[in-house]
Parts: C-alpha cells; structure tokens; sequence
C-alpha cells in the first residue's frame, strides 16, 4: 500500500509540503495543473516544474488526478476530436516525468454533487453533506452558487468557465442517455488507451460521485456492473479504475468490502473514505474510523493487504477539525488522523499474517 496526499498546488492550497511531509509513511503526492483549462494540453515546462517542486520534498510524482475530460468527449459533438488529441498529447508529455497513473471520471457537468459544504456534526467539527430531496428539488444554478461561495480555492469538476455555461450543457446533455453516454467513453477509450499503455501510464476512471444520476443527467460508473462493462471494452493493463469507497459506497448497495476483493486487481489507485449513509438517501462524510460510518474501511483494507495491493491509496474527504479554514473536505488534520488509521489497520494485518506463518 502506497500512501499518498492530494495536494492542490502553491498558492492553491492551505496545506504545505512541509505540513504533508509530517505525516508518517506519505510516499507521494497526488497532483494536477489545476490553474489549467480543461482540455488544454499540459506542457512540459509546466509539468517538469511542478514535478521538481514537488520531488524535492522527498515525494514521488507518480499518480495526476485529474486530467479533466472535457465537455466536448464526453457529448461527443464536433469538438470531440481536437480534445482527444490533446489528451493523447498530455498522457505522452507526463510520461516522460514518470507519471504512472492518471486518474479521470466521465461525469457529466459536474464531478461531485455536495448541498452542504460545512454541515455542523455532533462532535463539533463540519463535513461534505447530501441531502436529496434537496437536489431533488434544486435549480442547478443554486447549487452552482453554493459551491462557490463555499472557497475561493479551486474546486475541480466546479470551474467558473463551465459553470458560466451551464444552461447551455444541460440543454446539449438532453440528447444524451446513460447509453450515448457508455458510446463517447468507448470512443474515448479506444483511442486513449493505446497511448497509455504504450506510454506506460494506466488510466484509473473514478466512480460517479454520488453513484446515480443527478438533475437528470446520465452517470454511468456506479457500482460492479459499471466495472464488469469498462473492462468489456477494453482489457488492456492501461484500463482500470480508481476504487473510491465513500463515492461507490455512497448508495448502500455497493458493498466495497466485495468490490475490492473483486476488482482491487483492476484499480492502480484507491481513495479510502467514510460516509453515513441514512434512511432517507442523505449523506454525510465522517472521520475514516469504520465505526463512525457506513463503510466497512476495516474490512476493505483487510482485503487489499490479503491481496497484497501495492497500488497508490489516499485519504479521501475529511471533516474539518480544530477551527481549520481550507477547501471543503480537502484540510490537513483530519486526513492526516485518516492516514494513521489506514496505516494501523495495515500493521495490524501484517502483524496478524507474520504471527499465523509463525504458528
């Protein structure tokens, strides 16, 4: 298990290098250009700064998240093409810093849906909130605007250039079905995944974050069924997945602990959260402890350990703690309090594994 931190950038980001290198047993940051347009080819200058930077805190580079798909592919209009190629050009210019594992998603408009960016919870702290009758219920444009209220710091998925066109995709996506939906990721994959793997990076495709549709747009990567249609159409080493446990886990049906012993071999990439789910489809991300939420963390990294995972795994969301200000779900402490639960659970199954060879 390969630790990692996402992390946002200079001038992007409450959290330094300097508090990331604290944190026991971080091997990596998760990164991207997130001051870069969607679809624009990422340049190497720009890449080859970035990576020393960050590099030169003793952190490996290996895994972007994310190289954002544009609106183009995933409607499949007649700017398509153009957007591919700049994909295509991006996988071959991070190879050349050893960029391993690109994470992505195929969500349309928006990337991760939230009605409460600071929900109040019993033990003082705020975090990540669903409420949803509210979506139900909502104007996208409200929830456009309480997005970005919420941080003046980049929030990906939410950028104010596609939000500024947002009665123009949603009129665009009323042509597009779940079905349409699966044909433009197929497009998109047979012509990204040759490079890939030529190039040696393997694409990790995220779950819809929640996983059903949301103001009546299409989602398509939300439970095994989703995995068991990605790998039909391509098995290449470079088609995987990124396996996030609060956004798959997020609808009760997905048991995570099944998923990973199912498709842990797919997923180069791992984000580890929690959630409470309740009756009424609400949610509300917790601390990682699997006792605070719905999600069996415990059991899911009992099974990566039995399969001897040695892929990339992060903290996903936290709480905000301790009268932190940072990005929504994205402070210091309570991902790195996640980072040391993650890292117990794991000693703990090594202990258990070496004492029962002992035996």
């Amino acid at each position: 298990m390969n630790i990692t931190f996402r992390w946002y950038g200079r001038d992007n980001d409450t959290v330094t290098m300097e508090h990331i290198k604290q944190i026991p047993n971080v091997k990596g940051i998760v990164w991207a250009l997130h001051q870069k347009p969607v679809g624009e080819v990422w340049e190497k200058e720009e890449i080859k700064e970035e990576v020393e930077y960050i590099q030169s805190h003793g952190f490996h580079t290996d895994v972007v998240e994310s190289v954002n798909v544009h609106e183009s592919i995933k409607l499949g209009n007649s700017e398509r093409d153009r957007y591919i190629e700049n994909y295509k050009q991006t996988i071959r210019n991070l190879s050349e810093f050893g960029v391993k594992v690109i994470c992505y998603n195929f969500m349309p408009v928006f990337d991760w849906t939230r009605t409460d960016m600071y929900r109040p919870l019993e033990d003082g702290s705020t975090a990540l909130f669903f409420e949803k009758a509210k979506v139900e219920n909502l104007d996208p444009e409200e929830l456009i605007r309480t997005v970005a209220e919420a941080s003046d710091l980049t929030l990906p998925g939410w950028e104010p250039e596609k939000m500024a066109k947002i009665k123009e995709l949603f009129e665009a996506y009323k042509e597009i079905d779940e079905e349409k939906l699966w044909d433009n990721l197929k497009i998109f994959l047979d012509e990204i995944l040759p490079v890939a793997e030529a190039y040696g990076i393997q694409m990790a495709i995220h779950p819809d974050d929640p996983p059903w549709s949301i103001f009546g747009l299409p989602r398509i990567i939300t439970g095994a069924e989703s995995y068991e249609r990605l790998r039909a159409i391509s098995d290449s080493p470079a088609n995987g997945i990124t396996m996030c446990t609060g956004s798959m886990g997020a609808n009760p049906a997905n048991d995570m602990v099944e998923i990973a012993k199912k498709y842990a071999s797919i997923a180069p990439f791992s984000h580890i959260r929690n959630v409470k789910i309740y009756d009424n489809g609400d949610f509300v991300e917790t601390s990682h402890l699997t006792t605070d939420g719905s999600i069996n963390v415990q059991g899911v990294v009992e099974e990566l350990h039995k399969q001897g995972y040695n892929g990339y795994v992060r903290p996903d969301h936290g709480r905000h703690i301790w009268g932190e200000q940072c990005r929504p779900g994205y402070g210091l402490y309570d991902r790195a309090l996640g980072i040391m639960y993650l890292n117990g659970l794991w000693d703990a199954y090594v202990a258990l594994a070496k004492k029962e060879v002992e035996v």
